[in-house]
């Protein structure tokens, strides 16, 4: 008897996708109980409006190394209206699926630790490139943005130099400082803020002068998105746009420049902002994110084959392991206190 397992992938896109809709597919074939694999588009959006795709050897080959998903993604919250999850509901009914493989972060899963309360049949796998998704190690796409970071910073150092400058480089993180810190402590960066440490103005120009002070007369600031300002007692989150996304979150960005002009105005150095942006989340993925999110794909039909719903595979030490979705929900994983400061070794030295 055939069965039908959907595979949606929500939410921003990643490097890594397509290599874990290969894995899912590949698995399924290999298996050969009779799968028939249903690529659902654009998120969880695909599942009210009913656009799908089929997903086999074919769809698949050629894909692991390319960047983004075939099968196109959304951040839509099907929780939004009281009304669509009903519709979502039926549309699985009428669609006839027996089971869907969700590939997202923290709202791809949230809902569908919401959808699996309701009844319906979910296996999820963890992705986002901020690597904040609790109960796991690692998402796959953080390896390939934290590489692009830290290329960018190895880039910034030589401008920086031979012009004296003070150089911001704002990277993405919305809520944890994972790529900030990886690749400012890859990069060489003279200091890293992050949104788990509001930043302090004052202490951010000390480190400034003092490497000026010992005769370095560039800098280079990387900064998370996500970091906000103290401003007496209180704290400010810098944002690009006023407008708010289905699942209540604001457009961030703009830290790199608030901080610039505040260190230029306060030092007297010359600074500079770079804005890497969506360059950090798009390209071919790194071998290693290749890898997991390979694993990933696997471990993730293979529970949907054993029939395992409600669960996230995720990566502990170096397994993979099912976990309730109800951990994804839990919290955000943020910067661990140790490694950050172990990085400050390196500030203004």
């Amino acid at each position: 008897m055939t069965k039908r397992i959907g595979v949606l992938t929500g939410g921003g896109d990643c490097p890594g996708l397509n290599a874990v809709i290969r894995a899912v597919v590949r698995r399924s074939i290999v298996l050969d109980a009779g799968y028939e694999m249903v690529g659902i588009k654009y998120g969880w959006k695909g599942l009210l409006t009913k656009e799908t795709m089929p997903l086999d050897r074919a769809s698949v080959t050629g894909i692991l190394y390319r960047g983004g998903t075939i099968i196109g993604t959304s951040r839509t919250n099907v929780f939004k209206d009281e009304n669509t999850p009903k519709t979502v509901v039926e549309n699985i009914r009428k669609l006839k699926l027996d089971g869907i493989i969700a590939i997202g972060g923290e709202d791809t899963l949230g809902v569908a630790k919401r959808l699996t309360d309701e009844g319906i049949k979910i296996v999820g796998v963890p992705k986002t490139i901020d690597n904040d998704l609790n109960g796991t190690d690692y998402t796959f796409g953080f390896d390939t943005a934290v590489e692009i970071a830290t290329d960018a910073v190895d880039r910034l150092h030589t401008t920086a130099e031979s012009h004296n400058r003070v150089l911001v480089c704002e990277v993405m993180g919305r809520h944890a400082g994972w790529i900030a810190t990886y690749a400012g402590i890859a990069g060489g960066a003279d200091c890293i803020l992050i949104p788990e440490k509001p930043i302090d103005i004052n202490e951010v120009c000390d480190v400034v002068q003092r490497r000026h002070s010992r005769g370095a007369f560039f800098s280079i600031i990387v900064v998370a998105e996500g970091a906000k300002i103290k401003c007496g007692a209180k704290e400010e989150e810098i944002l690009s746009s006023s407008r708010i996304d289905e699942f209540g979150h604001v457009q961030l960005g703009g830290i790199g420049q608030v901080l610039a002009k505040a260190i230029e105005k306060k030092t007297g150095y010359e600074t500079r902002v770079t804005v890497l942006g969506h360059i950090q989340r798009g390209g071919k993925p790194t071998a290693h994110d290749r890898v997991l999110a390979t694993r990933y794909g696997v471990a993730a039909m293979n529970a949907a084959h054993a029939g395992r719903y409600g669960v996230f595979v995720a990566l502990r030490g170096k397994d993979i392991v099912e976990v309730s979705l109800s951990e994804v929900t839990a919290g955000i994983k943020t910067v661990d206190e140790n490694l950050y400061e172990m990085s400050k070794t390196f500030w203004g030295y």
